[in-house]
């Protein structure tokens, strides 16, 4: 195993959206790190000063549009990634990164698990990061922590565990307008199944979480259902990035439940909504003896995102090479 780097870690981030900014911020704020360079495509960020893209006091970093660029020569650099939710999108750009020897936090939901859908990906992955002689995981609030990592940690003082419920309600109008839409906000019912059905509507990720969580727990789920439904504004709800008439949707409801030989071993149920009532993150373990957490408010969805692959860039140069999951990770900060 690596040894724990002896001072700021050199970091860098590549994708400049909603998250990657807040990534950025979260990196500038961490003792552990050092931010040094920015990357993302888009032609309208390219050459500006990172400053100007965060609209603030930044390093005196310029975004590029490549790793090679951002890293300057600089040697032993982590990279915090944050460019799409699917796998199948963001895998060239994790193997690049793997090829310069950078090991790669990611905000990739599908990357946190991503034996369940991708195993030939995953094995790929595992050997490219093996072969570079670092770490690569898929991290974050959800999947990475609240329903998954923080279910399996608590399991841990528990005896041998017979049924896990964690559920998560988020407020959605405390967010940005880009989830607000993502979960269906101000659809019709028909629109949002349409969406639904075409794969662009929806939480990606909490299968993912359901699958870490049963590892996490030792149980032996053999197959995995998922449901997603809208959820419907009682009233007119404003306070978010737009207004939602009653009767219109609000959010959505998702759930998946992991079952073992047709038994029920893990159920996940998450609500995002404009307007939900009671905003928490509870987790249930029925075991001797029986443990329930409960969160009020939740855990920050954005900022916790953000500082979850900051605070796993330390933990990666101290990890075992290879494709890990946030079970992995090397504890403490």
């Amino acid at each position: 195993m690596a040894r724990a780097p002896e001072g700021p870690v050199p970091v860098v981030v590549m994708g400049l959206g909603f998250i990657g900014q807040e990534i950025a911020r979260a990196a500038m704020t961490s003792p552990e790190v050092e931010l040094i360079g920015a990357v993302d495509t888009q032609p309208s960020l390219v050459g500006r000063a990172l400053g100007d893209v965060l609209g603030g006091p930044a390093p005196r970093v310029k975004v590029v549009d490549s790793l090679e660029k951002a890293l300057a020569k600089r040697k032993g650099a982590v990279l915090l990634h944050a460019t799409g939710s699917r796998l199948p999108q963001v895998m060239e750009q994790i193997l690049a990164a793997l090829k310069l020897g950078l090991p790669v936090a990611s905000t990739c939901e599908e990357l946190a698990f991503p034996y369940l859908k991708y195993p030939e990906l995953a094995e790929k992955l595992d050997q490219a990061a093996q072969k570079a002689g670092v770490a690569v995981v898929g991290t974050g609030v959800n999947p990475g922590f609240a329903l998954d990592r923080l279910v399996a940690v608590a399991g841990q003082v528990c005896g041998p565990v017979r049924r896990a419920t964690a559920t998560r309600v988020v407020d959605a109008r405390t967010r940005r307008e880009a989830l607000q839409r993502k979960v269906g906000a101000g659809l019709t019912e028909d629109e949002f199944f349409e969406l639904v059905d075409g794969e662009q509507l929806g939480h990606v990720g909490l299968v993912e979480s359901a699958a870490l969580a049963a590892l996490g727990l030792g149980l032996d789920c053999d197959d995995y259902e998922e449901e997603v439904a809208p959820v419907f504004a009682e009233e007119d709800i404003t306070g978010g990035a737009f207004p939602v008439k009653k009767g219109r949707v609000a959010g959505m409801f998702q759930s998946v439940v992991g079952l073992e030989e047709g038994q029920e071993r893990v159920r996940l149920e998450l609500t995002i909504a404009m307007g939900a009532d009671d905003p928490k993150d509870r987790i249930e373990i029925d075991a001797d003896p029986k443990l329930v957490l409960e969160i009020p408010g939740g855990v920050a969805g954005d900022r916790a995102t953000a500082n979850a692959l900051v605070n796993a860039a330390p933990r990666l140069t101290a990890a075992e090479a290879g494709l890990l999951t946030v079970l992995e990770l090397p504890a403490g900060r």
